[in-house]
């Protein structure tokens, strides 16, 4: 599902999109703001809030006035003006009350919003709008190939053009300055528009391309983050995490910024951490610090050359490393307090919705491994060191059960058969005239008679053949 405000493409009605593309599952669009004061009704003689907040293509929004009190409604098209001259198409974000509370958290004072609203979006405006936004990708391509024919290091990631067909911008991104006058004077030969170049971070640029993040959800600087704050190591350290880049970065090839997210309560939870315990001297030997459990407050010594470790409260530590400064060494660490092991809980609730466990096909796995393992070991002979037999027997691969091998042991032995001598066939073999053969013999005994062959003894019923 997408949008054409969007880098997903799309019309200004998605499928599937009821409400024109302001659907609120961020799939349409960037940033969405919940209008929680829309079934709210406003007293009488209340006179709306002029200004009104506009999403374009990617995370931008800007604050329009709404001077010829057009009644506006989230979702809907609209023609604005520009700061260089003609006129944008955007989608409305909020109105009312709520663009009074985004301009104080944005710090955008009233004063300073000049540019107005025109009017409502009508279908030329909408089919030329259009019409921009599909030029956009052929457009970034050959921008592209200009860049590399002129070896500037830079990555052209993004093109937004105007409503009017008139500008279009260039989101690059670069590690430094760089100089694409040459550039602008190519590409605006070839596109006729005017060209303005704007370069963004790399956390900018994943926030206009958008993705699923590890977590498997969209990127939070594409759906809700508006500020994006800097990452250290630091707080991977403090979180006990590994410090392996490859799970630490994010799209954008910076740190994530989840990082920060729990960073405040392990900082506060570290608080009651004693600093520089690494070491605790005993009689026994000295201890040393093998791990920390934050949140239960629990540190885990060993002694050396013991493999087990040996849980101990914080208030322990703290006593015994105030021993070691007084220059008291305690006999051992004291008592060992039992670690409570959490088990897990089975579900209360039903697959009712089909779910299956990721780890289903290796279960299914394993329990093909057991069967074949048992195969193996039954068809094992045991005097030959694990020679399989060349014709087992049914009976030997499944054991009989109890009451067939007692009717077994009660029933007579079988007498012998004897040797029949060659050429003469047996009593039981013998059948009745005209009787059919069964089995393989009916195929070579019953031909069809050829045309060719009448004479033949053997296809005249009445003879009989010696």
């Amino acid at each position: 599902m997408g949008c054409g405000s969007c880098s997903t493409g799309g019309g200004c009605s998605p499928a599937g999109c009821k409400s024109n593309g302001s659907c609120l599952t961020n799939g349409c669009s960037k940033l969405d703001v919940y209008d929680w004061l829309s079934h709210m009704d406003m007293p009488t003689n209340y006179k709306p809030f002029q200004v009104i907040e506009v999403k374009f293509k990617g995370s931008r929004k800007e604050f329009y006035l709404n001077n010829d009190n057009i009644y506006l409604e989230a979702g809907e098209l609209v023609v604005v003006e520009t700061a260089t001259g003609g006129y944008d198409v955007g989608h409305v974000s909020i109105t009312g009350e709520l663009v009074r509370m985004q301009m104080v958290k944005r710090r955008v004072k009233e004063a300073d919003v000049t540019k107005k609203i025109y009017r409502k979006a009508t279908v030329a405006d909408v089919d030329k709008w259009k019409a921009a936004k599909d030029l956009e990708w052929e457009t970034m391509h050959r921008s592209r190939k200009l860049a590399l024919e002129l070896n500037l290091s830079m990555k052209l990631s993004d093109v937004d053009y105007q409503g009017d067909k008139t500008k279009a911008t260039f989101y690059y991104t670069a590690e430094g300055r760089v100089d694409f006058r040459e550039l602008i004077k190519k590409m605006a030969e070839q596109f006729r528009i005017r060209i303005e170049m704007r370069q963004i971070g790399m956390r900018q640029e994943a926030s206009r391309l958008g993705g699923i993040g590890s977590c498997g959800r969209e990127l939070c600087c594409s759906t809700w983050l508006t500020d994006f704050k800097t990452v250290s190591t630091s707080a991977a350290r403090y979180q006990n995490l590994s410090l392996n880049t490859l799970k630490l970065a994010g799209q954008c090839g910076k740190l994530k910024c989840c990082l920060n997210y729990e960073l405040d309560t392990y900082m506060d939870a570290l608080k009651h951490i004693p600093d520089n315990v690494n070491v605790l001297k005993t009689e026994r030997g000295d201890a040393r610090l093998q791990k920390t459990d934050i949140f239960k407050k629990l540190m885990w010594f060993s002694y050396p050359r013991e493999e087990s470790w040996i849980p101990l409260p914080i208030s322990k530590v703290k006593e015994i490393q105030q021993q070691n400064k007084d220059g008291i060494i305690p006999a051992d660490l004291g008592e060992i307090i039992p670690v409570e092991t959490l088990t897990a809980k089975a579900p209360d609730y039903e697959n009712v919705v089909g779910q299956d466990s990721l780890t289903r096909l290796d279960e299914r796995s394993r329990n093909n491994n057991k069967k074949k393992n048992k195969n193996r070991n039954k068809n094992s002979n045991p005097n030959g060191g694990g020679a399989t037999q060349a014709n087992p027997q049914p009976n030997q691969l499944r054991p009989q059960p109890a009451v067939a091998r007692e009717a077994n042991a009660n029933r007579p032995p079988r007498p012998e058969r004897q040797q029949k001598p060659q050429g003469q066939p047996s009593a039981e073999g013998a059948k009745p005239e005209g009787a059919k053969p069964s089995g393989n013999n009916r195929r070579h005994k019953h031909r069809r008679p050829n045309q060719n062959n009448q004479n033949r003894p053997d296809n005249n019923p009445g003879k009989s053949v010696e």
